[in-house]
């Protein structure tokens, strides 16, 4: 991390052989292996339901034609439990349709890899079966570290425990700087960056019996409109506490704010990733601003690592990386260490066919947003 402070921020917490994953991780690793290091570490962002949308996330992963169910999941718990959710014990199945269990050779051969053990989350289940997939199936000897959301909630916590962190003795223990953050959200949703950078929750998501639910701020306390008895106070203890009773996990804002805007740390991350980052690193600059922490917000500004496009960068040769893996990854690594990015990234679908980046690009043109934007201004180089 000291040599290279770049970190893999894209993929939401996927079984490594999905295809949004793995040409991710192809990505990453040409650039490990051409700069000869030997970590590959990755945020996975597991406060996610187990399907994303139709028969695709998490819970569901598509081998030999057809999709297949995870965990073997009925489907209330697909579409209502989140992947972080300590609700277990959780199994791989990899069912069908009709529930046969495997359906298929590629099935059998991952379940037997995989199976023969229980997890107390489905996030859990699939670190565990990444790291299984990555010793047996990638081509290099660099080694993987993922991250999650606990690992997160634990180094926030962390930060909490320093009383005279930035952090703890002003974002939190003030409270006005945290309010004013909040503040700034808003503003930003009036403005002509709408729907960049969401107030879905207000810093930490609730999690209650294997489902995360969003938190707002009232006074001083944080609370869960569905659920009146669940309330955390907006203090450095108490929320160390919580994060680490696993009653609450942090938003994707703070997230992002211990493992790479404080720090330093580039992210890659998807396409609207780019753009919602920089904001992020604006609201940031603003607290910095208020608080009066004038070396963080030196360095900050100086920082010019900030987020590139880094997920689903590649286009996939023929979408199905089991095989592709089978036939020998290295293979892959040379053909596209071989391409220069214009070809390697296809048609930029993720882009063209966004509706928030034609909404971006229509603001552009009409001159509502320019490069001298005061949010823009910490976007980096």
């Amino acid at each position: 991390m000291a040599a290279s402070p770049a970190l893999q921020t894209g993929p939401h917490c996927l079984l490594l052989i999905e295809p949004d994953a793995y040409y991710t991780h192809l990505f990453s690793l040409l650039g490990l292996k051409a700069h000869g290091l030997e970590w590959y570490i990755t945020y996975h962002a597991s406060t996610v339901s187990f399907t994303e949308k139709a028969k695709k996330g998490p819970g569901w992963l598509w081998l030999e034609g057809e999709p297949l169910n995870v965990f073997g999941l009925a489907r209330s718990r697909m579409d209502s439990f989140s992947i972080c959710g300590l609700n277990g014990p959780y199994r791989f199945a990899f069912t069908n349709a009709t529930g046969k269990r495997p359906p298929n050779k590629s099935a059998a051969g991952l379940l037997d890899a995989l199976s023969g053990q229980e997890y107390a989350s489905a996030a859990e289940a699939i670190r565990a079966a990444n790291q299984v997939l990555w010793r047996r199936k990638m081509p290099c000897p660099i080694r993987l570290l993922q991250l999650d959301d606990f690992d997160i909630a634990d180094l926030v916590a962390a930060h909490l425990d320093e009383a005279a962190s930035w952090l703890s003795a002003r974002f939190f223990a003030d409270g006005s700087v945290a309010r004013n953050r909040l503040q700034a959200i808003d503003r930003l949703n009036t403005g002509p960056w709408q729907g960049w950078v969401r107030r879905t929750t207000d810093f930490f998501w609730g999690l209650q019996e294997g489902r995360i639910v969003p938190l707002h701020l009232e006074g001083e306390i944080l609370r869960a409109g569905n659920l009146p008895a669940f309330e955390v106070k907006l203090r450095p203890d108490t929320i160390a506490a919580a994060l680490r009773a696993r009653v609450i996990v942090p938003s994707l804002y703070i997230a992002f704010l211990v493992i790479s805007i404080l720090p330093g740390v580039r992210a890659l991350g998807g396409c609207r990733q780019t753009i919602y980052y920089p904001l992020m690193r604006y609201l940031t600059a603003l607290g910095l601003q208020q608080s009066n922490e004038n070396g963080l917000l030196t360095e900050l500004r100086q920082d010019d690592r900030s987020g590139v496009w880094g997920h689903r960068v590649l286009k996939p040769a023929n979408g199905y990386p089991l095989r592709e893996i089978d036939r020998g990854a290295a293979v892959s690594l040379s053909k596209y260490a071989r391409m220069p990015l214009v070809r390697a990234s296809g048609d930029l679908g993720s882009f063209t066919r966004d509706p928030m980046w034609a909404d971006l690009s229509r603001r552009i043109a009409s001159g509502d947003i320019a490069l001298e934007a005061v949010e823009w201004q910490l976007s980096g180089s």
